[in-house]
């Protein structure tokens, strides 16, 4: 009875281990997309503004906006 036991609270673990992985792994991916958009945007006001943060805005905005969603994504398929 007492090996049933055990068997289930490693199980428990592993699951909790598993979960915080897949959440960092969201956090990085989320970092990146923002920082790569942000660096899409500084490359696209040197090319064809300026001085103006227009593109910088816009793309930083818009790399919250997919990173998010696609954060949300993953959040679902690890609470079905």
């Amino acid at each position: 009875m007492a090996h049933n036991h055990k068997n289930k609270e490693n199980q428990k673990q592993a699951k909790q281990l598993k979960q915080i992985a897949a959440l960092s792994g969201i956090a990085i991916q989320m970092g990146v997309t923002i920082y790569l958009f942000v660096i899409l945007g500084k490359w696209l006001d040197a090319k064809f503004t300026d001085n103006s943060k227009a593109f910088l805005v816009i793309c930083t905005l818009a790399g919250v906006a997919i990173s998010l969603y696609a954060v949300l994504k993953q959040i679902k398929k690890l609470n079905p």
